[in-house]
């Protein structure tokens, strides 16, 4: 093969003259000889080396990475490979998220007109904003992400009946904030999975987000509104079946360890999605913490420890919008035998039987 010109190396590998000069400057290409003339003459190893450029520029690598590739000639390919392999399927997972996005918009455009500027804004600014807090296989598994109008217009009705209460200064423990705190509750339990984690984070992304609170107008002080009618509307179905004293102990402590109560939810949660056993010694120690926890709770009393466990029996409602399920609960009693034995010999001792 007879050494090429600039000229014809360009034409024949689809390149420009400035690019092979651009290679030139900066070291990535340099021909082998020049002609008598001056030009640039490209040897048979050149084009070679041309053709390696090309095929790792296909592949997305960057030319100063290739530079570095190529000063390396024992450099596993096959590296290479896996990584654009590696860039190709953040890519696909990319097109899949966006795909989805405006899939959504699509769906809030099929109801009815063509949405505004600003809605197209907020959305945008929405989709955003959880992706800050999610993960994209997380959004993808969740019933709250995958949102059509009815949802939320649901969302939107309970969040303006709820505001207009609070305007109408209907306090907290009224049937009617209850009422509307239930089904906010239950709402939110759905559209997180039933997953304690996301919903707390959610509730931190309200905390800590000011878009947040302004996209979906769920103020702080609407949220502590909203806590305090579930709350009330709980004590109530209590009240089926504790004294007042009982009553007035729970309301004084319940609202005291929110935080510790809904960490230890997400964490149980986990250990049963992992399949971590009931009998294991992790699972008698998160039962520990929620025995103290509801103790604090709830009183020392045996006897008022007997009711509150009649009135889940008899009361669902109690566990709706907590994410703690039957399922959960039995967990704990089977991780907390070994303390319940206990706490039964010692109480038998105490009484001198």
């Amino acid at each position: 093969m007879k050494a090429l010109k600039i000229g014809e190396l360009a034409t024949r590998s689809g390149l420009t003259v400035r690019a092979l000069h651009h290679y030139d400057s900066i070291g990535l290409l340099t021909p082998s000889a020049r002609a008598d003339s001056g030009y640039r003459l490209y040897s048979r190893d050149d084009v070679a080396r041309l053709h390696q450029i090309q095929a790792l520029r296909k592949f997305g690598m960057s030319l100063a990475d290739i530079g570095t590739f190529l000063a390396s000639p024992d450099a596993p390919f096959a590296d290479i490979v896996a990584q654009q392999i590696d860039a190709l399927d953040r890519q696909i997972a990319q097109a899949t998220a966006l795909r989805e996005q405006l899939t959504q918009l699509q769906r809030q455009m099929s109801g009815g007109d063509e949405p505004a500027l600003e809605d197209w804004l907020s959305t945008l600014e929405h989709m955003h904003l959880y992706e800050q807090y999610f993960s994209q296989d997380e959004l993808r598994r969740l019933p709250f992400w995958q949102q059509d109008a009815r949802r939320n217009q649901a969302w939107g009705a309970l969040v303006n009946a709820v505001r207009d209460l609070m305007a109408r200064g209907v306090a907290a423990d009224d049937p009617q904030a209850g009422v509307l705190a239930q089904r906010w509750m239950q709402m939110l339990e759905q559209d997180t999975g039933g997953n304690p984690e996301f919903a707390w984070r959610m509730t931190a992304m309200l905390e800590q987000e000011a878009s947040a609170q302004r996209l979906t107008r769920i103020t702080p002080e609407l949220k502590q509104y909203v806590g305090e009618a579930f709350g009330a509307s709980r004590l109530a179905l209590y009240a089926k079946y504790l004294s007042e004293a009982e009553l007035h102990y729970m309301r004084t402590h319940s609202g005291k360890h929110f935080r510790e109560w809904m960490e230890l939810i997400v964490t149980v949660h986990k250990h049963m999605a992992s399949g971590v056993a009931a009998s294991a010694p992790s699972s008698h120690a998160l039962a520990c913490e929620w025995m103290r926890l509801f103790r604090l709770r709830v009183g020392d009393d045996p006897a008022t420890l007997d009711k509150i466990r009649l009135a889940h029996e008899r009361e669902p409602a109690l566990l709706q919008g907590t994410w703690v399920s039957a399922a959960m609960l039995d967990y704990i009693r089977t991780a907390a035998a070994p303390i319940t034995t206990a706490g039964q010999q010692t109480d038998q001792i105490r009484r001198g039987r």
